[in-house]
């Protein structure tokens, strides 16, 4: 634990104290300047010598390590490469990060991550995290107590069971905390010193892993049950106790887990779950944006969903909600949504045993009523032929599942259809742009998961947008750290969505998206965070913070990653421990 005064200001005001020297400072990334120590910093902290003696600034760091990476003929050797510059100069990984976010995103998360956790194992560096297993019981307190810095604020937190499309990938999951966590501090600037990435590494049931001998994890079956639950529950008190002031966020769960997880816990401790929570927010925004390119009323919405797991039920509840608020109920409001499992439509005439899926089953009169009745084909393309959707959500995590005849059936019946392949990484995507542009004559709007290249139709180019979580859960977590909220709200993600479709640009939608370009993700986060706050503040959640306070409370917590002037701290002898300081 880090137990003198640690100050990070980045507005190039005040002198950074520093407690390390020589190599040890040299080495340690949240401090380090590398080549960019200047003359008096090298006599100070013992580092005349270990240097180069040409004293560069971060601009020209920048430089060199951009074009060390651009060089990385291979994603994942770039992935790699810049985990590397992670581990070595936070400053500078950040600094690359924010000022080249739109092209180094698919790197560090979505679609990369995903190769990096299934290579986890073989391409392990160093440790950044922590892993929590079932050899901790008892001590989990204890184990926190080994994070690197004590003024934690954020945790990301996965048992690695559902990676993205990927499934069960035991210790490699860690990927994605570490990827979320650095897109928090990139997108909504959240010191890294207050952000913590873990993995309950409870086990796999992954055989491939299990039989390799380089396998890093738990290396034993996925714990279940009363084991598993009180194991959780141990965790969730550690958290609390430790870090009283921690934002918990649940990522990557199956979906029982993640709906039981959150539903247990929302009120005890502040915390989400991106799967369920933001995933809805960014889909309910691309709706609203599709509503002003399309010139369809909210209300006159028709949305089929395919996959009912945590993404698929979770935007189904945001839906809904926003549909109620738009007027619509009884029957109507019902017949609005229609969720489909790996059977087909979600209907009330056959057992339903995933509880969180009841909620949106369609009654039998209904389902029979639109021609859909028991014993009669439920799959996508009937569904979309009687239902005749205008919105169609891809979350199943089976690629090809949109089809040409789905797609097809589906432009039939509207001008200009919004499809959602939503499902990560590419290689799980429901279906590929290029092809819905070929088979709805180039009339669809469509967004996906993960990145894909502007698609050429009829002279022009269409662009895809990207209905990427990141444009959701920085901006919710900086506006619920803002807010010393004691509870993540659903408001909160309804507010979010709504400022996200607000900021779509008329240009956005002219080119084809339905979303901002990445290079917008740090303004529209702070935007987002701005809502929050008010939201929080509105639900009696967080502190009362005047509307006219809430930009420049908002901009208090954004760190920008720059260099300040070091000065050595004062000795244990000089002054007592303190805990880390942020300014």
């Amino acid at each position: 634990m880090e137990t003198y005064a640690l100050r990070f200001e980045s507005k190039g005001k005040t002198i950074s104290e520093v407690p390390f020297r020589g190599t040890r400072l040299l080495r340690h990334p949240m401090y380090t300047k590398g080549s960019a120590f200047n003359t008096q910093e090298r006599k100070d902290f013992g580092l005349d010598g270990l240097l180069p003696s040409a004293i560069s600034t971060l601009e020209q760091q920048e430089r060199r390590v951009y074009d060390n990476i651009s060089r990385k003929p291979d994603p994942l050797e770039k992935f790699i490469g810049l985990a590397s510059l992670q581990d070595r100069n936070e400053h500078l990984f950040y600094r690359l990060l924010i000022d080249h976010v739109e092209e180094f995103l698919p790197i560090v998360y979505t679609p990369t991550v995903g190769l990096a956790c299934q290579e986890f194992s073989h391409i392990f560096r160093r440790g950044r995290g922590l892993w929590i297993t079932p050899a901790h019981r008892g001590r989990i307190y204890d184990v926190l107590g080994n994070a690197p810095f004590d003024d934690v604020r954020l945790i990301v937190v996965t048992d690695n069971e559902r990676i993205l499309g990927l499934g069960d990938q035991g210790a490699g999951g860690m990927g994605i905390p570490i990827g979320k966590l650095a897109l928090y501090t990139a997108a909504a600037g959240i010191h890294p010193s207050q952000t913590l990435p873990i993995s309950l590494d409870v086990g796999t049931d992954n055989e491939a892993l299990l039989k390799d001998e380089l396998y890093l994890g738990w290396r034993l079956p996925r714990l279940r049950g009363p084991e598993y639950d009180s194991l959780v529950e141990e965790f969730v008190q550690a958290v609390k106790k430790r870090f009283p002031k921690a934002l918990l966020q649940w990522e990557d769960f199956k979906k029982v887990n993640a709906f039981t997880l959150l539903d247990r816990y929302r009120k005890s401790i502040t915390c989400f779950n991106d799967d369920i929570q933001g995933t809805a927010a960014v889909a309910t925004a691309g709706m609203m944006a599709g509503c002003r390119a399309t010139g369809i009323p909210l209300k006159d919405q028709r949305v089929v969903i395919l996959g009912a797991g945590a993404a698929g039920i979770g935007i189904a509840r945001l839906i809904r909600d926003t549909f109620k608020r738009a007027g619509l109920s009884g029957e109507a409001l019902t017949r609005s949504i229609a969720n489909l499992d790996s059977q087909g439509l979600v209907v009330d005439d056959v057992e339903i045993k995933d509880v969180h899926k009841r909620d949106f089953a369609w009654p039998a009169a209904l389902a029979e009523k639109m021609g859909l009745k028991k014993g009669s084909p439920r799959d996508l393309l009937a569904v979309v032929r009687a239902l005749k959707p205008t919105f169609l959500i891809g979350t199943s995590g089976e690629p090809g599942t949109f089809t040409e005849a789905i797609v097809r059936e589906m432009a039939k019946h509207v001008e200009r259809p919004v499809i959602f392949p939503m499902s990560n990484p590419t290689s799980k995507s429901e279906a590929k742009p290029v092809d819905i542009i070929a088979w709805t004559n180039g009339r669809a709007l469509i967004a996906t998961g993960s990145p894909f290249d502007p698609v050429p139709w009829d002279g022009r180019m269409i662009t895809i947008g990207q209905g990427n979580n990141v444009f959701i859960f920085p901006g919710v977590g900086l506006g619920a750290l803002v807010a010393e909220a004691k509870e993540v709200t659903d408001g909160m993600f309804a507010v979010a969505a709504q400022k996200l479709a607000d900021e779509v640009k008329a240009s956005d939608l002219a080119s084809g998206s339905l979303f901002p370009s990445a290079n917008e993700i740090r303004r529209v986060s702070r935007l987002i965070a701005e809502a929050v706050v008010a939201e929080a503040r509105n639900a009696g959640v967080g502190r009362h913070i005047a509307d006219k306070d809430i930009p420049a409370a908002v901009a208090a917590m954004i760190w920008e990653p720059a260099y300040l002037p070091m000065v050595p701290a004062p000795t244990r002898a000089e002054m007592p421990a303190l805990t880390p300081v942020l300014a």
